[in-house]
C-alpha cells in the first residue's frame, strides 16, 4: 500500500516543461498531458498571431511527449499492458504536420489554399456537423479498436 502511495504521489506531482527554440513560449503540463503553465516572452511581439498559436502548439506537444514518456517510466512498474500504457505511447509518437510558419518579413503571402487536411491549425468552422451517435446501448468494443482486456494493466 505504501508503494501504491508513493506512486500516486509521484504522479501527482509530476510536471513537464517545454520551451520553444527561440525561447518566445514557455508551458508545463501535468501526468495527464493538461496545460497548468504558460509563458510567453516580449519576443512574441514581433510575431504574427499564426506564428504564436503553431510556436504555443508545438512546444505544447514537446511537453507532453516528455509528460507521457516520464508517466510511463513511472507506471512501468506495474505492468506495461492496457488501455493506459496505449495512450501513452500515442502520446510519445503523435507527429502533427502544422501548417508552414511565414516569416511577417516574407515578400510572399501564405497561399489562401495552404490549409492540410492533416494541419495542427485549421478552421474547421465549415465542416460538416459530426454525426448523430447510435441509438440504444453502445458495446465497450466500439470504445477500443482492440476490444475488452482482461490482463491486469495496474
Amino acid at each position: 500500500m505504501a508503494d501504491r502511495e508513493a506512486l500516486l504521489a509521484e504522479l501527482s506531482a509530476l510536471s513537464a516543461t517545454a520551451t520553444s527554440a527561440d525561447g518566445a513560449v514557455s508551458l508545463s503540463v501535468n501526468t495527464d498531458g493538461v496545460l497548468t503553465r504558460l509563458r510567453l516572452t516580449d519576443a512574441v511581439s514581433g510575431m504574427t498571431p499564426a506564428e504564436i498559436a503553431d510556436a504555443v502548439l508545438r512546444t505544447y506537444i514537446d511537453a507532453q511527449r516528455e509528460s507521457a514518456q516520464r508517466t510511463g517510466q513511472l507506471l512501468a512498474q506495474v505492468g506495461t499492458g492496457g488501455y493506459l500504457m496505449d495512450r501513452l505511447r500515442w502520446r510519445m509518437q503523435f507527429e502533427p504536420t502544422p501548417p508552414p510558419v511565414f516569416a511577417p518579413d516574407s515578400a510572399a503571402a501564405p497561399p489562401a489554399s495552404s490549409e492540410k487536411d492533416d494541419a495542427v491549425l485549421k478552421d474547421r468552422s465549415s465542416d460538416a456537423p459530426p454525426a448523430a451517435p447510435p441509438a440504444g446501448p453502445v458495446a465497450d468494443d466500439d470504445w477500443y479498436d482492440k476490444g475488452m482486456r482482461l490482463g491486469k494493466a495496474w
